[in-house]
């Protein structure tokens, strides 16, 4: 077995090395007084347990105080009160948010590839679409009529748009990835298997069977979201189903049709959200969460993972459980039902032992 690196050259692109200096203005941090030294330089980053002389680490959890004692990193971003704990051949690189600081170092030495213009000779381009300015389409990409790719846009193997499809400018579409029935922003990105402008799940119900209902509306996409592998966002029926700007959804969601999910929202893996529910700005639902339709979730509320939600849910709100209640109404019902679980399993435990006197009375008796 391997040694884990960050950053494996095999796979990731690599820039550097960088001065000091260089890493901490990437970090948006300061060096801590004293402790500065001239002439370091750093050639990537590695987690605190692993990191070398040439490499920059970072803190963000006081679990992992005790690691920071024992790296051998040369230079770790740190928050403000863990600078006394750095030892004292690393520099620290003092920010009040490690985690960003140590997301935009990452992207220092590990940037995202640029598009490499070029289109493969395999791809199929219908005359009509219109291809911006420095794109790179891959093998088996297809593009149909009257699509228009914005300028510095990448397209994975085997990615199909459709018709009418509009990308913004710097867009990542990952391989196998079809895209119907979109209006989608600016420097999107879509992971592999994504499944975006697909027939919603709309029918009517006949004395003969079911009745498809056409889904006539489209799918909106914001600036700056991101959509996680084989995640299917379907189209709207009449209106539109819309992903707000900024927005992170994970692998293996399914949002139906007619969605309406706001700014900065965080939705993780295997949640399923019910056509026609309409979800706030930075709302976060956790995994395998379950919203049904029409919903309305207001602004800022966090659902937790599991959770079935079957009513509104306000703004702030923090809800768990199936049905889905505020936290602390689910945790006195789940305080109330382990006392009376016990309190049962003592009344039986009693009720048992008194069997059993019983009938070793009887044979008593009967002796």
């Amino acid at each position: 077995m391997t040694t884990p690196i960050a950053g494996d050259p095999r796979f990731f692109a690599g820039a550097g090395p960088f001065g000091l200096e260089a890493v901490v203005a990437a970090a948006g941090g300061t060096l801590a007084e004293g402790r500065a030294r001239e002439g370091v330089m750093l050639h990537g980053i590695a987690p605190l347990h692993s990191a070398t002389a040439a490499q920059v680490s970072f803190i963000d959890n006081r679990r992992y105080a005790a690691m920071l004692a024992s790296t051998q990193a040369g230079a770790v971003i740190v928050a403000p009160a863990l600078v006394d704990r750095v030892p004292a051949h690393c520099v620290p690189i003092v920010t009040r948010t490690p985690y960003v600081g140590w997301a935009k170092v990452a992207a220092l030495f590990h940037p995202e590839p640029a598009a490499n213009p070029s289109i493969h000779p395999s791809a199929l381009i219908d005359p009509s679409a219109q291809i911006g300015a420095g794109v790179e389409i891959g093998p088996y990409v297809v593009i149909g009529p009257r699509a228009v790719i914005g300028d510095h846009c990448r397209l994975a193997a085997h990615a199909v748009v459709g018709a009418g499809v509009i990308l913004g400018e710097d867009c990542r579409v990952g391989v196998h990835v079809s895209l119907s029935h979109a209006l989608i922003g600016a420097r999107v990105r879509i992971y592999p298997g994504a499944r975006i402008g697909q027939d919603g799940f709309g029918f009517a119900v006949t004395d003969t069977g079911f009745l498809s209902v056409p889904q006539l509306g489209r799918v909106v996409i914001g600036d700056d979201v991101e959509i996680g592998a084989n995640t299917a966002i379907d189209r709207g029926s009449a209106q539109d189903t819309v992903i707000g700007a900024g927005t992170r959804i994970d692998n293996l969601v399914m949002i139906g049709h007619n969605v309406r999910l706001g700014r900065g929202c965080v939705i993780v893996g295997q949640v399923g959200i019910s056509g026609s529910t309409t979800v706030g700005d930075f709302v976060m639902v956790g995994g395998q969460a379950g919203l049904t339709g029409h919903l309305k979730v207001g602004d800022r509320a966090r659902i937790g993972a599991q959770a079935g939600v079957m009513n509104d849910v306000e703004a702030g709100a923090d809800v768990v459980g199936a049905p889905a209640a505020p936290v602390r109404v689910f945790m006195r019902e789940i305080a109330w039902l382990r006392r009376a679980a016990r309190e049962g399993w003592g009344e039986l435990r009693s009720a048992a032992k008194a069997g059993r006197d019983d009938q070793n009375g009887q044979g008593a008796k009967g002796g």
